[in-house]
């Protein structure tokens, strides 16, 4: 009998893709991966340990989990990713529930790992290997819809942002080659995948370990995306987290030129103010970030920037916040989310005095996103006559009555969506849709032949 294994997959796609490389793992050695919890012998909660809130989600969700295992619904609870490989020690000692720890570097053993604990229940820690790089023998399962994935091209980070505890998660950083990443994109576009979403912590330092080690090596995030546009099958590419100032002309005429690239700029900017952005260690001042995002619109002008900001930082002034809140009415960012600083331990800014009060924090937060809202709004209004091509998802969220699906304009769980009031298509199918209505972050159309 196969043995059944739950999944509660939680974080960052990255997170996710470490999860469909643990599914793949298991199904290559006769265990089966169910969708109900309550019908598993085995649930496998993969954490997030970026900020606060993620860190409090990935512990209620151990704890929900745990009530299962009381009752006797589960047998085993394995606690796996980001949150495990941070505090492996203190998890290790105030989660008794958990019968297995596992950190970034083993998950990929993991059906090695369920059978060493069956056999010695005592051996529950597996976090001693460093971050683990994905292999051209990695297999994987692709647990998104049939019609798109995501693809991770690199592990680690580069950057030290005086805010952030990845490194200190997940290491230097180490970029697979491209010829393994273009063998994975042709076997996902082999099994029908048409939108490949190309993640990493920054897409623009992609290969800077590998040529750094062989001066002969291309592999830059240019070739990259020529290699990608090569594969045939592929309609979509979208490149998610870009650091400004690796869009670079060449990177930009790739995108511009070529039709499967999405003119879809993801660039978290975190802040505006130059002072601010110095104590973060961000690389880059205002007037060099100003002149990146005029660069994209003059070469683009129907580009999507989407971006982050952090309020609350350690002595941001409420002068500072202002600037920033101008930058976005400046700019009129297509999509902004908004992060209140929470402290990370081992981190430079967590050290910092002048930590701002959380009320604070809170009235920053709610200035920012009601700003975006109105933006939000008046751009989505502009939609409405215009015909767009739009990948249907499926029937919506809200209703069965609706068919659901997204622009290239739009990523998959982080943006709006395009509800579909009329037409009839197949999932995976990219149709064209009239706009006739919008919302503050969805779109309301027709299809059109």
């Amino acid at each position: 009998m196969k043995k059944k294994v739950h999944f509660v997959s939680l974080g960052c796609p990255k997170n996710l893709v470490d999860t469909e490389i643990m599914v793949g793992d298991l199904r290559g050695n006769n265990y089966e991966v169910v969708a109900d919890a309550s019908g598993a012998d085995t649930v496998i909660v993969n954490t997030c340990g970026f900020i606060e809130d993620s860190k409090k989600e990935s512990i209620d969700t151990i704890l929900e989990m745990s009530a299962l295992k009381e009752s006797g619904k589960i047998n085993k609870l394995v606690v796996a990713g980001c949150l495990t490989q941070r505090y492996k020690d203190e998890l290790v000692k105030e989660l008794p529930e958990a019968d297995v720890f596992v950190g970034s570097g083993q998950f990929q053993e993991i059906s090695s790992i369920l059978q060493k604990n069956e056999k010695n229940p005592e051996e529950k820690t597996f976090f001693h290997l460093p971050t683990f790089l994905q292999k051209k023998s990695t297999v994987r399962v692709n647990t998104q819809p049939g019609h798109r994935a995501y693809l991770k091209i690199s592990e680690g980070c580069l950057k030290r942002c005086a805010f952030c505890a990845i490194p200190k998660i997940r290491g230097n950083l180490q970029s697979r080659n491209i010829l393994d990443i273009v063998n994975e994109a042709k076997l996902l576009a082999a099994g029908g995948v048409k939108e490949l979403i190309v993640i990493s912590h920054d897409f623009t330092d992609y290969g800077w370990d590998l040529r750094r080690k062989n001066e002969n090596v291309i592999d830059n995030p240019y070739e990259l995306l020529k290699a990608l546009n090569d594969v045939e099958g592929i309609e979509w590419i979208r490149l998610l987290y870009l650091y400004p100032d690796g869009v670079t002309p060449e990177v930009l005429s790739l995108i511009k030129d070529n039709p499967k690239m999405c003119k879809y700029f993801d660039m978290p900017l975190q802040h505006i103010n130059n002072e601010v952005l110095k104590s973060m260690n961000r690389k880059m001042t205002r007037e060099e970030i100003s002149e990146v995002l005029s660069n994209i619109r003059r070469e683009i002008p129907n580009a999507v920037i989407r971006t982050q900001f952090i309020v609350g930082f350690p002595g941001e002034t409420e002068e500072q916040f202002r600037e920033l809140l101008e930058f976005i009415e400046e700019q009129e960012f297509d999509r902004v989310g908004c992060f209140k600083y929470s402290i990370e331990e081992g981190t430079a800014a967590g050290k910092m005095e002048n930590q701002i009060a959380e009320e604070v924090k809170e009235e920053r937060y709610r200035a920012v996103m009601e700003l975006q809202k109105k933006i939000s709004r008046k751009k989505h209004q502009a939609f409405i006559g215009k015909t767009v091509d739009v990948l249907v998802e499926g029937l919506s969220e809200e209703t069965d009555l609706l068919l659901q699906g997204r622009t290239s304009q739009q990523a998959p769980e982080i943006d709006g969506v395009v509800l579909i009031n009329d037409g009839k298509a197949s999932v995976g199918e990219i149709v064209r849709v009239r706009v006739n209505d919008s919302h503050d972050y969805d779109l309301v159309g027709e299809i059109v032949h």
